[in-house]
C-alpha cells in the first residue's frame, strides 16, 4: 500500500487545529501548535488560502477557515440529503418502469451518477454509482442544462462529443432544445450517447426551488419508445414520462419544494 503523503497531511491537521479552539490563530500559534517550522506552516497555509479553504484576516494576520470549506460541506449534505429522499421513490419508479433508475447531479461539466436503482429482472447488471454521464447527450444532463444556469455555463465550456449520429453538439440546437424542456418538464435521449439505449428524465428541486438533481429511468430502445411507422424508435411512451415526473414531483416534495 502506498504510504501517505505528508503535505496533505499537515494541511489537514491545519484545517483540524483551526476548525477548534479559538477558530483564529496566528502563523506561530498554527506552527508550534503542530511543531512545523514556520516557514514550512506558512506555505500550507497561503496554499490553502489560494483555493478559499482557509482566510486571513487583514487586520490581525490570523487565520480562519475559509467559505470553501463550508461550500464543500454543505455539498456533501444536500447529496446525501438528495440520495436519502429519493430511495423510496426511485425503487418505485424502477418497479413500475421495469427499467434502471439513476439519479444524477451536476459535477465537473458532468452528471455524477450518485444512486442506481438495477432493473428489476435477473439480467446480469453493473452498479454505476460514482460514475459520469455528460451534459448534451443524456436526459440527466439536458434537465440539469435546462434548468440550471451553471450546467449552462459548464456545457459550453467543455467538449460535447458526438457519440452516436443522433447526438446534438450545436449549442443553438442543444438550447432550443433546453426551451421545449422547460415547457413541458422533462427530457429524453434516444440513443443520443448509448446505441439502442434510451432515457426519460425529469428534475428535482429544493425547498427554495433550485434545481439539485435530476431523475431518469433507462432502458432498450424498444422499451422506452413506441415503435415508429417505419419500424424505427418513436416517441418515448407516455406512461413512462408520467412515472418519471411523478418520481421527481415526489423527491422535490419530500425535499421541502412547493408542488410544482
Amino acid at each position: 500500500m502506498a504510504g501517505s503523503i505528508q503535505s496533505l497531511e499537515r494541511a489537514a491537521a491545519i484545517l483540524r487545529l483551526l476548525a477548534g479552539g479559538e477558530r483564529r490563530l496566528g502563523l506561530s500559534d498554527v506552527a508550534t501548535s503542530l511543531g512545523l517550522a514556520k516557514g514550512t506552516a506558512h506555505g500550507i497555509l497561503r496554499t490553502l488560502q489560494q483555493e478559499g479553504f482557509v482566510e486571513q484576516d487583514p487586520d490581525s494576520g490570523k487565520y480562519q477557515l475559509g467559505a470553501e470549506l463550508l461550500r464543500l460541506g454543505q455539498s456533501y449534505l444536500d447529496v446525501h440529503e438528495l440520495r436519502a429522499r429519493a430511495l423510496v421513490w426511485a425503487d418505485d419508479l424502477a418497479r413500475a418502469g421495469g427499467e434502471s433508475v439513476y439519479l444524477g447531479v451536476l459535477h465537473k461539466r458532468g452528471v455524477l451518477i450518485v444512486h442506481h436503482v438495477f432493473r428489476p429482472d435477473d439480467t446480469r447488471q453493473v452498479l454505476e454509482v460514482g460514475s459520469m454521464q455528460p451534459l448534451h447527450s443524456t436526459a440527466l444532463g439536458k434537465v440539469l442544462v435546462a434548468y440550471d444556469p451553471v450546467a449552462r455555463a459548464e456545457l459550453q465550456e467543455g467538449g460535447r462529443e458526438a457519440f452516436t449520429a443522433h447526438t446534438r453538439t450545436d449549442l443553438d440546437a442543444i438550447d432550443a432544445e433546453a426551451a421545449v424542456i422547460r415547457e413541458r418538464g422533462w427530457a429524453s435521449a434516444v440513443e443520443e450517447t448509448w446505441t439502442g439505449v434510451a432515457s426519460i428524465a425529469a428534475l428535482i428541486q429544493d425547498r427554495r426551488r433550485n434545481p439539485v438533481g435530476a431523475v431518469a429511468l433507462n432502458g432498450p430502445v424498444e422499451r422506452v419508445c413506441a415503435e415508429g411507422a417505419d419500424g424505427t424508435p418513436g416517441a418515448v411512451r407516455p406512461a413512462l414520462v408520467a412515472a418519471v415526473r411523478e418520481a421527481a414531483r415526489s423527491i422535490s416534495r419530500d425535499l421541502g419544494a412547493p408542488r410544482f
